[in-house]
This record gives structure tokens, sequence and C-alpha cells, in this order.
């Protein structure tokens, strides 16, 4: 077949069962617009670039495949720099394909011309300049191949306007071939007979599972390892759902805002199982005070984020599921004795932590933010498509949303990018239309891509945002009255508009509480109305997130209130 540029990568997306797609239109990318109506993949118009990487990537974490946006060149893509970043953190795949300048005008400074393979070479996995249409095929394939390999990633292919405009045959079904990267997904089974031994002696053991659980679909195996162990588990912000909440072996989230016995467990335990983790600074606080009595076991397929930050016993590199199924076929063949009988003295412990409520509070007068997150929790009975903007909604949602599924806490975790829960939620509706999805939101993070409601009302989402309204800046608030004698420097949020009148501007449905008992029949009716709906609490101004750990402290040393 003879095609032109944006004829072939249409048909590459259709070999790649892409059903979806997050855009905004620009001059360089008129062609592939033109040509994307000719076909079946579903395309969502945002209203801002940086928007349509973070729905890729909700789109992405929901449906566990990779997301993909499409922007135009110079403004448009520098917009992208947030998303793509956040999503590299988070090791999301996702493929952002970008318009540029015609070939024989870069390095000109055309008009909208940006080196944006050089921008984002920092922030993603891997990035290509097209600069022949007999490689565009070749190289689209390899995009979403090196996205969703290995550790995945965000990749950027960047495709001048002439390329789209030009002829050539194209042949379907060409194969990726990369003789350079070969990730290893098989696990060293000696490693692995290693770790069934310190298992079967170790009195005091803990399981610490993070988002490469999640990504690799190892959330099953997990759970087997840890019930036939007897093995406590608690996870990392990234990692919430990838082991039931409700189980009685979970710990809870660790870390900064993690839960008393979690973080008390790390200073005891004489053995670490860390899957799927980078032993991120919010998680291990002090780093040569974390787990230290501990032999440490890390499994993850990033060769390079093991010993990158602790220092470990076993390393392991490998697929985190891979490596579960293997470990559990070990353990099979391991007698292990009577486990309950044998840590009984370490659950004990757990359960002389677990006394010590670290997330307790009281409902008085005034809204508390937790216990609308935990009113929520109750009428969704814990079957909502969670996402979060950043800052105290995003640690309040992690505490009291009790997560026992993969794929249902969506959130920025290693950038922190305010702005990410609307279109993210927008994202995850994409990829499940029926199920609820509720962006749990702060009136100033909510700010930052409050547009995408025009997005979310256009495409018929019935995305629910749920705003604990504090008018502050709120985790910057917290620091500052802990760490500041309470100088409170512009995080005062006061002329924040009136979120009801602003979801009706935008055709969508606004309800507000005001009261505690006004909190679950505004819940109740924003969920039930098939729309996108915006509810406002207005929660306690000065309310901190507790546990909080110091930085710079051990993770033992926790403020509790």
């Amino acid at each position: 077949m003879k095609l032109t540029g944006a004829q072939i990568l249409m048909e590459v997306l259709k070999e790649e069962e892409v059903d979806s797609i997050f855009g905004y239109p620009g001059g360089a990318i008129i062609d592939i617009y033109d040509e994307l109506e000719k076909t079946d993949i579903h395309h969502v118009l945002v209203r801002h670039e940086q928007a349509a990487v973070h729905a890729a990537d909700g789109y992405a974490r929901a449906k566990s495949r990779v997301g993909v946006c499409l922007v135009t060149s110079g403004p448009g893509v520098t917009n992208t720099i947030t998303g793509i970043a956040s999503a590299y953190m988070d090791s999301v795949p996702i493929v952002i394909l970008s318009g540029q300048v015609p070939t024989a005008l870069i390095g000109n400074d055309a008009f909208q011309e940006v080196d944006i393979v050089g921008i984002t070479r920092p922030c993603t996995k891997h990035n290509y300049l097209v600069m022949s249409i007999e490689d565009l095929a070749a190289t689209v394939k390899e995009a979403f191949y090196l996205a969703r390999s290995g550790r995945p990633g965000p990749i950027l292919v960047d495709i001048p306007k002439d390329i789209t405009k030009e002829t050539t045959e194209y042949t379907p079904g060409q194969r990726v071939k990369l003789k350079s990267y070969n990730p290893t997904y098989n696990p060293n089974m000696k490693q692995l007979k290693k770790i069934g031994k310190l298992i079967e002696s170790s009195e005091r053991p803990m399981i610490f599972a993070g988002g490469g659980v999640i990504l690799s679909k190892a959330s099953r195996e997990l759970t087997e390892l840890a019930r036939k162990t007897r093995i406590p588990v608690t996870t990392s912000l990234m990692g919430l759902g990838a082991f039931p909440e409700t189980d009685p072996l979970s710990l809870g989230m660790i870390g900064m805002h993690g839960t008393y016995r979690a973080n008390m467990c790390t200073s005891v335990c004489d053995l670490m199982i860390a899957i799927g983790v980078r032993f991120d600074d919010r998680v291990t606080g002090k780093t040569d005070a974390f787990a230290s009595q501990s032999q440490i076991v890390h499994i993850d397929i990033d060769p390079t984020s093991i010993r990158k930050n602790i220092p470990v016993t076993i390393p392991v590199v490998g697929d985190c599921k891979i490596s579960l199924e293997h470990l559990n076929q070990l353990i099979d063949q391991v007698e292990l004795g009577n486990l309950d009988q044998k840590r009984k003295p370490w659950f004990d412990q757990i359960e002389e932590w677990k006394s010590t409520n670290s997330l307790a509070y009281e409902q008085k007068e005034v809204i508390k933010p937790q216990f609308v997150v935990e009113k929520l929790y109750e009428l969704t009975k814990g079957q909502a498509i969670i996402t979060t903007e950043v800052g105290q909604n995003q640690m309040w949602a992690a505490q009291y949303y009790q997560f026992d599924r993969p794929n249902h806490f969506i959130t920025s975790g290693g950038l922190g990018a305010m702005g990410f829960g609307l279109p993210a939620a927008i994202g995850a509706q994409v990829a499940f239309p029926d199920a609820t999805v509720v962006d749990i939101a702060g009136d100033s993070s909510i700010q930052m891509n409050i547009q995408e409601m025009a997005t979310a009302v256009q495409s018929g989402l019935p995305v629910k945002v749920v705003i604990l309204n504090n008018g502050y800046m709120g985790m910057v608030r917290q620091w500052q009255e802990l760490f500041y004698d309470k100088r409170y420097v512009s995080t005062c949020m006061d002329c924040a508009p009136d979120f009801v009148k602003l979801a009706e501007a935008y055709g969508a449905v606004g309800l507000r509480a005001t009261k505690p008992e006004e909190v679950e029949s505004v819940l109740s009716e924003g969920l039930k109305i098939p729309k996108p709906v915006i509810m406002d609490f207005v929660v306690e101004k000065e309310e901190g997130v507790y546990p909080m750990v110091p930085a710079g402290a051990a993770i033992t040393d926790m403020l509790l209130v």
C-alpha cells in the first residue's frame, strides 16, 4: 500500500490496538487529525496539553495498557513536560505523538519550533525525531514496545509536518527488533532459593510492595506469597491496592504519612522483602536508620533501582510477577512449620502497635476531611477508581480509602504534580465508561487544570470531583504551621471561585456541604447523577495530615497529632 505518513501512523495505531487518544490539534499535526477522523479510534479533546498527558496516564494506569496523546509543535508539546515527567517518575507506559516543523526548517528557529527531543531527554524512557517517512512505522512500533516492556515509561515521537504529508509504500505487521534492549524478565533461581531460606528462618519478616507489583500485574502472586508464609505487608503510595488493605496481614501504607504499625515494623524486622519499589526518600526517611536490623531482599526489573538508595542483602533482577510465581513454587517445597506459632510474638507486637490508632480523628462541628473520604469509601463500597490531586487531599485519600484491588488508586507519586487528578480521572473514565471514577481534590490543586471540566462535559464522562476545601494550599500550610511558626506565606487561597457556580458554568452539576450532617447526602446525590459533578466540602481550615515524619528524620520518629 502507498500511504501518507498520517495514514501510516493510523495503521500502526490500529495494529497496536489503540482505542483512545487524548489530544489538542494544531498546524503541525493537522494532517494527522484529518486522518484520525476517518478511523474508529476515539479522540478526547482536552483543553490543555498537560491534561492530555495526565489523561493518557490515567487511562494507562486504570487499564494496564499504553496510553496515547497527540499534540502539536512548539508550545503544544512544551505544555506536556509536566505530564511526561510525572509518567516517567511513576513508570507509566504512554506514547506522546508530537508535531514538528517540516524537516527543511528544523534548526532554523521556525515558527513553533522547539527541540523537544533535547528538552524531554531527561524525562522520557526514550524519544525519537522521525526524519524519513520510511522510518515512521518502525519508529512508532518501537515506541509502543519500549513504553510497555521492561520498566515501563513514556516515549515521545516527534513527527515533522512534511513527513505526515509524504507518501511511501507501507507493509503491515512489521515486527520490532532491538538487539541492544533486552530487559531481564526471568530471575536468577539461585537468588530466589536464598530468599526461601531467609523466609524459613526469619521471625520478624515483612513485605514491602510498590508500584512495580501493580505494573507487572503481580497482585495475586503477592497475596499468595503473603498468605502462605504469614508475612505482613506494607505498601508504598504507588503500591496501594497491590495487596488488599482489609486483609488482616495488611500494615497499611509506609513512609512519611504511613501508619504507625507499618513504620514501626521497619525498626525491628529481621527480613524485608521489597518488591517493585525504589526506596523513595518519602518512604525511607533517614536512610541509615531504615530497616537497620533487617536483611533486605529487593526484587525489581530495573537493575539501576537496586542498591541505588538502600543496601540490600539479596538483589533479584526480574519481572515481579514472574519472580513471585517462581518464589511461590519454591516456598511450596519448603517445610515452614507452624508459622502462626512461630510468628506469634511478631504479630502480638504488631497488634500492640496497631492499638496506637495513628489515623484517629474526632468529628465535631466542622467537617473533617478524613470523614469525607471515609464516607466516600462506605458509599462506594471500595469499588470506585480514585484519582487524586497532590497535597493533603492525596494523603487523606491514601490513608482513609481502603484499596483492595490494583489499578484503583491513581496519583502522581514521584513528581507530585498538582493538577493531575481531574485529567487522570477523565482518562480512567474513558478506560472504564461504566465505573465510578472520583477525583479527590484540594481547592488549590483542582484549579491547576479545572478547565478539563469542559472536556468531561463535552465527552459525556460522568467523573466526580470531591473537593476538600480548606481555603489553603494545605500541605505547604501544614509545613509552615509546624516548622515556620505559622507564618502562612502565600498559602492562603481565600479568593478561590464558587465551585458550585463554576461547575454549572461548565454545564456540570455543583453541590456543596458545609456541615458534617450534609456530607453523606451530598456524596450520595453526587454519585448518582449521570453527569460530571463537583462536590465542594468546606472542611476544617487548619486540619493536618498525621502521622507525619519530619524531613530528614527516621520514619519511626512520627508526629502523631
